[in-house]
């Protein structure tokens, strides 16, 4: 549907802008419908996926709680638990229409043939996608098992993407900006970038309209979900400025250790679990065996990410440190999501052991060269790790999955196997995301700051934002 009424109600100034059927997901894309006993099992699949992803929630609220001090461990287990329900009904009301919109239905979870609108710009004869215009609140596809499902399992990588930058800007955080800033993210912001790369938005069709690979491609969601969240989180902790006591007048950084290590390695752990859902889950059917791959290479890269940042320290500085381990082993996580479908296992190790490198080197080029404090280690995590992961995809994909992906005939492959256009295309997806990402994020912040203030004023953050800012306390016997 061409959406020819809009057109002619508002004459020439929307001869560019039509309401366009945008393609399925990328995942989806040259499937043939497939039997009931399968469709079935593909959507207990995509529902347990769903669940993993969901679970890692609690590994987040551990891992940032342990990692902050013990005065502001309630604080920040709540905005690990808030932002799941506003995350959730914000993204019910306005993200899963904005993002999934223009999407007409998952091949392997039944062709239902629901409504679906994109709002594109016709360029050349070819619509490029700029957000999704259908499915808001749900009330559409109330009774579309698919599209329930699907929105269950959309929402849960939403989560992952807005819980990001409660790390980065934990301890200093006030309370009531981070609400507003959770119906931002997943109302808007979130949902924007990832129309583009996975609603059928332009960025998905580089390939088709410009001859750019398959267009940019992300299995699971480096850019999408970590270099989105990691993004906003650097434009965030900018704003917000480094907790008291961080950089001193005389140069030195100030050590703010946080308070329960063990809380913070088993909190990763369970993120490393709950990330099979992330990866696995994304091929939207259990029939796919490329799920043994994709499960193999998510291991493989998380290992070598853990080890690089514990030998890069260990050496560097001879104590072998844990939390830094913690942190590689989420980098190589994150840097396999995007193109864990579509590397041989000894790619996967060499983009763990890059990203464990890269987690180290940007934390300290954040916090000794630039200033920023992020407690965490968020930014580096998922931000740098997110864009590591995007561009290796365009490096290693070996052409042996993704076979008419975003429409483009043929499998994926990167620059070492001969198709450079879809390092291209990569590199095209990052610097939209740096750029628009951070750029909205930053004018949120900024309108914030001049509105209810990000910050919560000093006295709070001495005492501790448990008991000024939450009205309670983690530990009351200390």
């Amino acid at each position: 549907m061409r959406g020819r009424g809009l057109q002619r109600s508002v004459g020439a100034l929307a001869a560019m802008v039509i309401l366009a059927s945008a393609p399925a997901l990328a995942h989806a894309e040259g499937s043939a419908p497939v039997p009931g006993f399968d469709r079935s099992l593909n959507l207990a699949w995509v529902l347990l996926g769903g669940f993993l992803v969901m679970f890692m929630q609690l590994g987040f609220a551990m891992l940032e709680t342990g990692f902050t001090r013990a005065k502001n461990a309630v604080n920040t287990m709540a905005m690990n638990f808030i932002i799941y329900p506003v995350g959730v009904l914000g993204f019910w009301l306005t993200g899963y229409g904005l993002m999934m919109g223009g999407v007409g239905g998952w091949p392997s979870l039944g062709v239902s043939g629901i409504a679906h609108r994109e709002l594109a710009v016709n360029i050349a004869g070819h619509p490029m996608g700029l957000i999704g215009a259908a499915k808001f609140a749900l009330v559409s596809v109330s009774h579309d098992p698919a599209s329930l499902a699907m929105f269950l399992f959309a929402v849960m990588f939403m989560d992952t993407a807005a819980t990001i930058p409660t790390g980065a800007m934990a301890e200093r955080w006030k309370f009531s900006a981070f609400f507003v800033y959770g119906l931002f993210m997943s109302m808007f912001l979130y949902p924007l970038y990832g129309n583009w790369v996975w609603g059928g938005g332009w960025l998905s069709q580089l390939g088709t309209a410009a001859g750019l690979g398959h267009g940019v491609v992300d299995f699971a969601g480096s850019s999408v979900v970590h270099m989105t969240g990691g993004v906003t989180a650097l434009a965030g902790a900018i704003v917000l400025g480094p907790r008291i006591g961080k950089f001193r007048r005389d140069g030195t950084i100030g050590a703010i250790p946080g308070h329960n290590l063990p809380l913070a390695m088993m909190g990763t752990l369970i993120l490393a679990f709950g990330w099979f859902g992330f990866n696995a889950g994304s091929t939207l059917a259990a029939s796919d065996p490329q799920i043994g791959v994709i499960a193999a290479n998510t291991i493989l890269a998380s290992s070598a990410g853990a080890l690089t940042a514990l030998l890069y320290l260990w050496f560097g500085h001879n104590k072998p440190d844990v939390s830094m381990a913690c942190n590689g082993l989420l980098g190589g996580l994150v840097a396999i999501t995007a193109s864990c479908a579509f590397v041989t296992p000894a790619a996967a190790v060499l983009i763990g052991l890059v990203a464990g490198a890269v987690v180290v080197s940007v934390v300290l080029v954040l916090e000794r060269h630039l200033r920023i404090d992020d407690p965490v280690g968020a930014i580096a995590v998922h931000g740098a790790c997110g864009l590591w992961g995007a561009l290796a995809l365009g490096i290693f994909a070996d052409g042996s999955y993704g076979l008419g992906w975003n429409g483009v005939s043929g499998p994926v492959r990167g620059l070492l196997y001969g198709d450079g256009g879809q390092f291209v295309a990569q590199l095209i997806g990052v610097t939209v995301n740096f750029v628009i990402v951070f750029g909205l994020a930053m004018l949120f912040f900024l309108l914030v700051e001049r509105t209810i203030g990000n910050r919560v004023i000093p006295e709070v953050e001495w005492t501790g934002l448990d008991a000024l800012e939450m009205g309670s306390d983690a530990y009351p016997k200390m």
